[in-house]
């Protein structure tokens, strides 16, 4: 039997070929490499805020500029905001209102810490995290280090006009 011609293989396909493979024997290679290209298909990362790319296709971005997109959607999205998440979030621009004292900033400090934790604990490890509010702009530094590949990175969030 041939190769595949495309480099993209549907996931029933590969259902197919494994049942197929029971009937008859097709060698193990030829299965471990459409596996491989199904487990490549699989990990599309869908850029944010979505748009399309210049092909007129749903663009895609990189693994380390998907989780900083993940880190900017939990940071300013508020719990109850998503329908089928309502605990996703972490209300930082809630408290933003607050009048500005330490308490405030430890709050924010160990609600984003939380938060970060609950919903990307798996991909990230924090070091550092520090969060400002000057008139009306909110900023967020961070510091993480991404648990895949070792790669420390640092980011800084800002929001402005928050009113």
């Amino acid at each position: 039997m041939g190769r595949p011609q495309s480099s993209s293989v549907h996931p029933l396909s590969v259902r197919v070929l494994n049942k197929f493979r029971k009937v008859r024997q097709i060698p193990a290679q030829f299965n471990s490499e459409l596996l491989q290209s199904d487990e490549a298909e699989r990990a599309m990362n869908i850029d944010f805020p979505f748009h399309f790319d210049n092909r007129g296709r749903t663009a895609t971005t990189s693994d380390d500029d998907h989780i900083r997109d993940m880190i900017e959607q939990l940071l300013f999205t508020n719990p109850g905001e998503r329908v089928n998440r309502p605990d996703f979030g972490s209300g930082l621009l809630q408290l933003v209102f607050a009048p500005n004292s330490p308490e405030l900033a430890a709050t924010l400090q160990f609600t984003l810490q939380a938060a970060l934790q609950q919903w990307l604990g798996d991909l990230i490890d924090v070091q550092e995290l520090e969060v400002t509010s000057e008139e009306a702009t909110l900023r967020v530094f961070l510091q993480y280090v991404v648990k895949r590949s070792g790669e420390q990175r640092t980011e800084t969030f800002e929001r402005r006009n928050v009113r």
